[in-house]
């Protein structure tokens, strides 16, 4: 049985290494728009996803009005905000520097430790790869190794 978009959508999250925010939103209504087109409104769950990533005091502020490591945090939110089974992040950190994209890991590891969503992550960064519990290398298009993270 097929299930409708809208509920797939609930189940998936996504980060983007180029954090992909509608400028036209504020911080709060980014992370509220995945809710939205699943015909949810809870402002409480956006309240809450938002301090999780240290942004409260950020909430109406609008993309061009954050840097990029608020940026970032902004696409984690709302990626968590629907709760989703599993969250693809493609080079999370890859635009940020090393103390901000640090920070980043960090909260991504903690967000996916408190909420049980499993975490694909694509990443050049083996001491972010090394994080998780298993790492497949690719190379040319093909499968090269599998290996256990620092986490398995």
């Amino acid at each position: 049985m097929k299930k409708p978009a809208h509920s797939c959508a609930r189940e998936v999250g996504f980060v983007f290494q180029s954090f992909h925010l509608l400028p036209a939103l504020t911080a709060a209504e980014n992370v509220a728009l995945p809710l939205e087109l699943a015909g949810r409104e809870d402002r409480a769950r956006v309240d809450e996803v938002l301090a999780a990533v240290g942004l409260s005091h950020r909430a109406r502020h609008y993309p061009r009005q954050l840097f990029s490591g608020e940026q970032q945090r902004v696409a984690l939110a709302r990626a968590f905000v629907t709760r989703p089974r599993i969250l693809f992040a493609d080079e999370p950190t890859g635009s940020l520097g090393h103390a901000t994209g640090q920070q980043i890991s960090d909260l991504l590891f903690e967000l996916n430790a408190g909420s049980g969503t499993t975490l694909v992550l694509v990443t050049h960064d083996m001491r972010l790869a090394q994080r998780c519990q298993h790492i497949h290398r690719i190379d040319d298009g093909r499968l090269q190794a599998v290996a256990q993270g620092a986490a398995a």
